[in-house]
């Protein structure tokens, strides 16, 4: 398989824009009080960054940036602005919100809206270009993927009932559309798509990272937050009775978008 290139072009306003949309996001979700939600992607946010910057330039130098801008800065806005932004919506996908389908399009909306926005009013900036290679780490990224599913696999397994078992089709629905709900927007708009010569190109990177980057994370994001609920509510609250993680799984199970 070619080496997969993740290269994003674009002008600064798409940053500022970008942080102006967060604070709404972030202002929207505590009107609502969704306070775990903002916590969880605050918290995913800096992972993400940790991901980025500590492994990903500089452990395995597969980051780079165009002269003139700072890598880690950089950086720092996408991994807060995707890693919030990703599992904050994973997070009221989880919870099942009653709401879920407007922040899906707000979210999405944005996504699409934004790179236009951006070539309409910064067309004669010179754009920060930022890449990275995927082959130093995409099978380890492969072996946390397989290895979640495969601790939901078996455990569903040894599930006879069906109300107890972890809706697999659920998890990879989510996983795969926040990723590939990104990753589109960013290709339409030509963010993602800048650079490469050939359709096969910027579409083999969007489904590759589609069904891999944040889809590996879900069997565990789904245990961190089962394990969450089962003591606590959206607002921090303690449960009036705190279930094991089974009874929860059970629980999830039946509840309808509240």
């Amino acid at each position: 398989m070619a080496e997969i290139i993740a290269r994003r072009q674009f002008a600064p306003l798409y940053i500022w824009l970008d942080i102006a949309f967060l604070l709404v996001l972030l202002a929207l979700l505590i009107w609502q009080k969704k306070y775990a939600t903002v916590l969880v992607g605050f918290v995913m946010g800096i992972v993400y960054m940790l991901v980025d910057y500590g492994i990903f330039h500089l452990l395995l130098h597969s980051r780079s940036i165009s002269e003139g801008h700072s890598l880690f800065w950089v950086l720092l806005w996408m991994s807060l602005s995707y890693g919030f932004t990703n599992f904050a919506w994973i997070w009221l996908w989880l919870s099942k919100d009653k709401h879920l389908l407007e922040w899906s399009v707000l979210i999405l909306g944005w996504w699409f809206c934004c790179p236009f926005i951006t070539r309409t009013f910064a067309a004669e900036a010179t754009p920060i270009v930022i890449q990275r290679t995927t082959g130093a780490y995409h099978g380890y990224m492969a072996l946390i993927l397989f290895t979640g599913y495969l601790g939901l696999i078996i455990y569903n397994l040894s599930r006879k009932e069906k109300k107890k078992q972890i809706s697999i089709p659920w998890l990879l629905l989510i996983g795969i559309l926040v990723q590939l709900g990104w990753e589109a927007g960013l290709l339409l708009g030509g963010i993602r798509s800048a650079g490469f010569e050939t359709v096969g190109e910027k579409l083999l990177t969007l489904t590759v990272n589609s069904l891999l980057e944040t889809n590996l994370g879900m069997p565990y994001i789904f245990c961190i937050y089962i394990a969450y609920t089962r003591r606590f509510t959206e607002q921090f609250h303690r449960r009036d009775k705190k279930l094991s993680f089974l009874e929860r799984i059970e629980e999830n199970n039946t509840e309808l978008r509240r």
